[in-house]
């Protein structure tokens, strides 16, 4: 099973991304769908999602830095591609629009940072988005649960 969070990344992001360009058949994105419902009911009680850290960019800022980091696994992806799965993204955590078989997840507390600007190279930058970590972090944790306040807080 995946660690938390990164179930619904899968299903929401990629997965939809497959079956909405067709590269998934209906019948398999039912069976996926399937799955992912029969794993979440069977050991949902065992994830604790606790929040999403979004990290915003425009899907060009995205291509260009994936350019410059010249990986050869990268060097096929299309800024389209980019652009589809920074819809999915947004459709999700920002819209909440996304069709969604557990409840649960569209009531996770969101942070959407925008990273936009350079925070690689720029100490203010940076300086400020640790800041924005680190208030949702307390906001979590003072309107938390017990389970939250000793896995995510200490």
């Amino acid at each position: 099973m995946d660690p938390p969070g990164e179930e619904g990344l899968r299903m929401y992001i990629f997965a939809k991304n497959l079956f909405e360009i067709g590269h998934m058949t209906e019948i398999e994105w039912i069976i996926y769908q399937d799955w992912h419902t029969f794993l979440l009911q069977t050991f949902g009680d065992q994830l604790a999602l606790h929040g999403f850290l979004y990290l915003q960019a425009p899907p060009e800022v995205c291509f260009e830095r994936l350019r410059c980091r010249s990986r050869p696994e990268e060097k096929e992806v299309q800024l389209s591609y980019l652009e589809q799965l920074h819809v999915q993204h947004e459709n999700w955590l920002v819209k909440k629009t996304s069709v969604s078989h557990s409840g649960a997840l569209r009531d996770v507390p969101v942070l959407i940072l925008d990273v936009t600007k350079d925070f690689e190279n720029d100490p203010n930058e940076q300086s400020k988005l640790i800041g924005q970590v680190n208030f949702f972090m307390k906001t979590l944790c003072s309107n938390s649960s017990p389970s939250i306040s000793t896995t995510v807080c200490n």
